[in-house]
């Protein structure tokens, strides 16, 4: 505390009037008698993080969409923090911390609790690029952001006014660079700078003003919105995996609906997610991937898991359903030709979507897995159950319920199964029985799409 308060008396610098890229470097001060940020919903580690680097004569302070969250009274799923120490100087006061990224580099500081491990991102004061810097391609995107720069420049440097202010957990005060405040209290998102160039410099900011307005309903700024559809093309060159990233936070943001219908409205679907038109061009598509991520979006509220091949798999079950029966058509076998099926689609996505191994091997077996929740005979429900991907084939079974594509009475006979003891299980095996005596349609395709529209399966909490 002493080296804390000695280093700000003998490096405070006068407030200068000088602009920095046509702003002003002293930023307005706001008290905590005028933000009203309430302390509870601060994380610890966070506050630590600050009051380690504060305590070693640093510049700290929690930065970005965790005080916009801080404002609007949200407690944030995520911190930062903003320093002037550099990334080897910030890893050498925390045990548990590592350096990451190349085109931006920043440390990863962890701390490990009750619940789950929480990760602070520590990134250093960063200095505006300009556009003739070797460290920006010909197309004005950013390669390379590891120049140190003042808290004003890192201000500067950021994307919307809302994102660019900092707090300090030690004196409650918020600084904003360029009017983020009152930006708020305007419900609007607005780029700092000239819209079109700083999209080119990052071409995920356009994602991003998608992701903050459907998340905090606010609205996009008109200059700031302009360029998006003609800027859409920008997307190509951002690498798949970051793509992938952003795409996940779209839906799962809580308002996914919200963002899928602004994503299109602003023309930027066509070269991210183009499977929106089909989606939407169609009711039964609309109606099943609606009711997906309108659970999403209420596990999300309820700080419950979400599975990114879980979502995936409903956004493109269509797709697998019509390339299966195509397959079928053409003399194939019911399961090899859902293989096949799933193949296909997978494959035609692979120029969109950058997503990993691990979720194309959950979307496949929540895939095959639905053929096999039809088939209750002799013991094989009983090991269906026990397999490590029951539970996903199981929550996607109950959705297509929901929406009338299967028969309410299948996603309550699981429901049952899953739940009985060995009893109640033989007896559901004979009812299962009795039921495959009965006359069924001979057309196998007329029976996958002719369902009943009963009651919706009482089912215990889905776990997508």
């Amino acid at each position: 505390m002493i080296r804390r308060f000695i280093d700000r008396i003998f490096n405070a610098a006068p407030r200068q009037k000088k602009l920095i890229h046509g702003h002003q470097v002293a930023p307005k001060k706001i008290s905590k008698r005028s933000h009203h940020i309430n302390p509870e919903l601060l994380s610890k580690n966070a506050v630590k993080v600050t009051d380690v680097l504060q305590g070693a004569g640093f510049d700290a302070y929690i930065v970005g969409g965790a005080v916009r969250d801080l404002l609007l009274g949200i407690a944030p799923k995520d911190f930062d923090v903003a320093t002037n120490a550099t990334p080897e100087q910030v890893q050498k006061l925390f045990r548990r911390s590592r350096l990451i990224g190349r085109r931006f580099q920043i440390v990863h500081v962890t701390f490990y609790g009750k619940e789950r491990p929480e990760i602070i991102e520590v990134s250093t004061f960063r200095a505006h690029v300009q556009a003739d810097d070797a460290h920006v391609a010909a197309n004005g995107r950013i390669l390379r952001d590891n120049v140190w720069g003042s808290q004003a420049e890192d201000a500067t440097r950021r994307d919307f006014t809302i994102n660019a202010m900092y707090y300090d957990p030690h004196t409650e005060t918020v600084l904003d660079y360029h009017g983020g405040i009152e930006d708020i209290a305007a419900k609007t998102i607005r780029m700092i700078g000239e819209p079109t160039q700083r999209y080119r410099e990052d071409p995920v900011r356009m994602l991003r003003a998608i992701r903050f307005a459907a998340k905090t309903n606010f609205t996009i700024e008109p200059k700031t919105r302009a360029p998006l559809e003609q800027l859409a093309h920008l997307m190509q060159d951002v690498p798949s995996a970051r793509l992938f990233d952003e795409i996940l936070k779209l839906l799962m943001s809580g308002h996914a609906w919200s963002s899928i219908s602004q994503l299109q409205s602003a023309g930027l679907h066509h070269k991210i997610l183009p499977l929106i038109d089909e989606i939407t061009n169609h009711e039964d598509r609309l109606k099943f991937v609606k009711k997906s991520l309108e659970n999403t979006d209420i596990r999300i509220k309820s700080g419950k898991p979400v599975s990114a091949g879980f979502l995936f798999a409903t956004l493109l079950w269509h797709d697998v359903q019509e390339a299966w029966a195509r397959h079928e058509n053409h003399d194939m076998s019911a399961i090899p030709a859902l293989h096949a099926a799933i193949d296909e689609v997978l494959e035609s996505q692979k120029s969109f979507l950058g997503m990993q191994r691990r979720h194309e091997a959950d979307m496949r077996e929540i895939w095959t897995m639905q053929p096999r929740l039809e088939k209750r005979v002799g013991r094989y429900p009983f090991r269906l159950v026990e397999t490590n991907k029951f539970k996903a084939g199981y929550d996607f079974l109950l959705l297509r319920a929901e929406v009338g594509e299967v028969s309410a009475s299948l996603g309550e006979w699981w429901t049952s199964f899953w739940l009985g003891d060995d009893t109640q299980r033989q007896d559901l095996m004979t009812l299962a029985k009795s039921e495959a005596t009965e006359p069924s349609t001979p057309n196998k395709k007329k029976r996958r799409r002719t369902r009943s529209k009963n009651s919706k399966p009482k089912a215990p909490e889905q776990i997508n």
